[in-house]
Parts: C-alpha cells; structure tokens; sequence
C-alpha cells in the first residue's frame, strides 16, 4: 500500500497521534508478518489482544499501527473505536480510490461449497488477462477479506474476493466493506445451518450478495439449484446461468461430461461465444459446476473463450487440503491419498464419497471422517447420513474421529471395519492398520476436527511415488 498515516485516519475516521509516517509496505493484523513500511491494525482476539505486538511489528519495520488506545512505542499511531471496523473502511476507501482512477473490476464468490476451488479457478484465469489479486486460502470474513482487497494497486484489473459467513448479516457486511461488481452464487447447502437458525436461513445469507452488490451488477447463478435460481429477482443487472447437468435454459453449460479413472472430468464447454472442450487436472466430478463458475464469471468480465478453456484445462487446486491427490509409499505400501480435509458439510462429503468410490473402484477404501460442525439440532442425523453413503460407496474402513464420530459408524451398519479414534495420530495410525497395498484412503472432516492433521501425518511418513 502507498499512502500516509493521515490519509488512513481521515478514511477510517481515527484520530493521528504522533507524527505523519509514509506507509510503503503491505497492511497486516499480523505482528509477524510487518515488514518495511507496513501498517500493523492490533485487533483484540479471542486468545490474544495485538496491542501487546507492537513492539514485535515496529522491530520487523512497521512505521504505522491502527490501536484502540493509544500506546507507549513511538510510531504513528491511528486510534479508532474498533481495529477491526477499521480495517474494513480502510479497505473501503482504498478500493474505492482505485475504482476512481482505475480500470478495476471486483468479482466476488459465495455457496455452501466451492467458494475456494471457485476463486482459485477464476485467479488462474483472469490472471491470464491482467494483474489480478485473491484471497490467499480461505480469507473469506471480515478480516481477510479487507486484507485482501487491500492487496490491489493501480495496476490491479481484476480483484477476487471469496465471502463467507457463519450467520446472517456477515456478507451484508462484507460488501459495505467491497461492493463488487459481478456476484456469483455457487449453491445452497446445509453447511452450518446451527448458525442461520436453519435451511432457509442459509439461503437467505447467500442472497446478501446479491443485495449489497452495486448498482447493475451482474448475478451468474448456479441454475442446477433451485434455491440459487429463486435468487434471480433480487438481481438488478444481467442474469447469467450456469449448469453442470447441461440445462439448456443456462448460458454457460457443460455437456458430454466423461470422468477418468482419477475422478477428473472433461467436458465440452458451450457458451454464448461458442464451444471449446475442457479436461480438468483437478479431481472430482463435482468441479465441473465450479468450473463452469469460474468460466462464466471470466466471460462476463470479457476473457474471451479459447483463454478460459485453455486455462481451465491446466489449472490446478491453489489452496491447500482440497481434494489433493497424492500418490505414497507408506510403511511399504502404496496408498493413494485423497486430502480433502479441509472443511466438511453434507454436500461436500457426498463429493468426496464419490472421488473416493471412483478412485478406489477395484482397490481397498478406507475413509478418515473428521465430524462435521456447526450443523446444529441436524448434527447426528446427518451424520449418520453420511454413514449410509459410506456404505452404498463400498468402503471397506471407516475411521471416525470428534465428539460425533460414532454417528458415522452408526450409519455405515454394512462397512466392515469400523473404528472410532482417538486422535489424530490414532486415526491416521488405524489408516494405516486397515490400509493393504493398492489402497485409497479418503481423510476429510471440518477444520476444526483437526482431520487435516491426519492427512498430514500420512504424507509425512510416506514418500511420494
């Protein structure tokens, strides 16, 4: 970022105590990660307040902070009511200051699932066009989306921004942070419906994007899912429909859908343009629909058809834990592992049941399951759910793991092996126990199950083939 210390103040209605400072460097709540030139925003957290590192920010080169009181280092010091609101006008402001001088366009992505491969897809492709910039892994909420849009310079042309919530009002609140210019809404699951007080609740916070889009902004919907469809009336801009089962009535569609043996898809692309075929390198049937996403988001922003193909044809999963396959030596045996560990609802389970089902067709499967969480009053049901999926999938193991881990094991009656662990070590260690030679190993779960440790451990002590 390149501004001054007074020109934050005045954005984020703070007051300037000390002298003026140039702040040349990037914007971080981190004290860590300041480098020369950065301003450090202190936010009090659940576990630590960031006053207590300003100290640590100035050493690594800090030359501003944003605090809720004033401190003892001597620095320019922005003092406002809350570092956290202040971050997201400061990100406001700038973001609006670009648009104003600027050729900047802002795209920004929801769903119960998808949200990240989406926007990893859509950097890789709009980044073929011009400078683009997106949120590193998931920085989707209050604080990661500022930081993010905050990323964007004079030479941005394209700015992602990934919007989650765990309740209602959270992405209202985001898009008076960042307005954007194109929404995409991927689908309506049953992801964390104990924070929406229920199904409808969900859908009715995915459709804030909708409503705190700007003025004419363009809505691309997931026309598969009719709880996406009904958000159609709330767009006062074009409508653009996308569809993974080939609807005819959706403007960007796939069609002849093939899956290889490593679950990844090919397809035959048809937009208003034309059509163009694309194989996926990235693995699961169900990335077709975010695919499609990503093409009709870069369409609408003026990609032209033969970059989007090409793109992604070689695109690849940026995030981390995300339906990551890797092919291992482990204690002598060859697994092949299929991380997607890094969150977990009904419908992402269902995704990565059939990944493994395709994968492990005629080898040993066995499924690591971290529990799934924040489903409210629907925990156990839906996770024994998830159990019978297990079973119609043809697993061999079950591994669960958290406090609802035996709501799998009661759903998966018919699978042979089925074990509750302990821990991380434990789940990965009973992996290995059940695993033979040849075997896939599923390990997912929500990221608060700590699943993606078991995934960790197992790449740890194997060697990659």
């Amino acid at each position: 970022m390149q501004t001054s210390a007074q020109w934050i103040a005045q954005a984020v209605s703070g007051r300037l105590v000390g002298d003026d400072a140039s702040i040349t460097g990037p914007v971080v709540t981190d004290s860590r990660e300041a480098q020369a030139g950065s301003l450090y925003v202190a936010r009090r957290g659940e576990s630590a307040d960031g006053h207590a590192f300003v100290a640590g920010a100035l050493e690594r080169g800090a030359v501003a902070v944003i605090v809720e009181h004033e401190v003892d280092e001597a620095v320019a010091q922005i003092v406002v009511e809350d570092s956290t609101e202040a971050l997201g006008a400061l990100a406001h402001a700038h973001v609006e200051a670009l648009r104003a001088s600027g050729d900047l366009d802002v795209i920004a992505v929801t769903g119960s699932v998808g949200k990240t491969t989406t926007k990893d897809l859509l950097l890789q492709i709009l980044r073929a066009d011009g400078p683009t910039v997106a949120p590193k892994l998931s920085f989707n909420n209050e604080v990661g989306l500022p930081l993010t849009a905050l990323e964007a310079d004079s030479s941005t042309r394209h700015l992602v921004l990934e919007m989650g919530a765990s309740g209602p009002g959270h992405i209202a609140y985001l898009t008076t942070i960042v307005a954007p210019d194109v929404v995409i809404e991927l689908c309506v699951g049953h992801a964390h419906v104990g924070g929406f007080g229920g199904f409808e609740g969900v859908a009715a916070a995915k459709a804030e994007l909708i409503l705190g889009a700007l003025p004419g902004a363009r809505v691309i919907l997931n026309t598969d899912d009719p709880n996406v469809e009904a958000m159609a009336p709330l767009a006062t801009g074009e409508v653009v429909r996308f569809s993974a089962s080939g609807n005819p009535r959706a403007d960007v569609r796939a069609q002849d859908v093939r899956v290889d043996r490593a679950d990844r898809a090919s397809f035959t692309l048809v937009t208003p343009a034309g059509s163009a075929d694309v194989s996926l390198l990235i693995v699961g049937r169900h990335h077709v629909a975010n695919a499609l996403a990503a093409a009709a988001g870069a369409l609408t922003l003026g990609v032209d058809l033969e970059t989007v193909a090409r793109v992604l044809s070689s695109a690849r999963a940026l995030s981390p834990h995300r339906m990551d396959v890797h092919e291992l030596v482990v204690q002598g045996c060859d697994l092949t592992l299929i991380d997607d560990s890094y969150n977990a609802n009904l419908d992402s389970m269902r995704a990565g049941i059939a990944a493994l089902a395709s994968i492990g067709v005629h080898a040993r499967k066995v499924a690591v399951l971290g529990e799934m969480l924040e489903l409210g009053e629907d925990t156990q049901s839906m996770h024994m759910r998830v159990g019978e999926m297990i079973a119609k999938a043809g697993v061999d193991t079950l591994i669960g793991l958290g406090a609802n881990a035996h709501c799998y094991l009661e759903g998966a009656e018919a699978v042979p092996n089925r074990e509750v662990a302990s821990d991380p070590a434990d789940a990965a260690r009973l992996a290995l126990q059940f695993a033979k030679d040849g075997a896939v190993v599923l390990v997912k779960g929500s990221f608060g199950s700590h699943s993606w440790q078991v995934a960790d451990i197992l790449r740890e002590k194997g060697m990659t083939r």
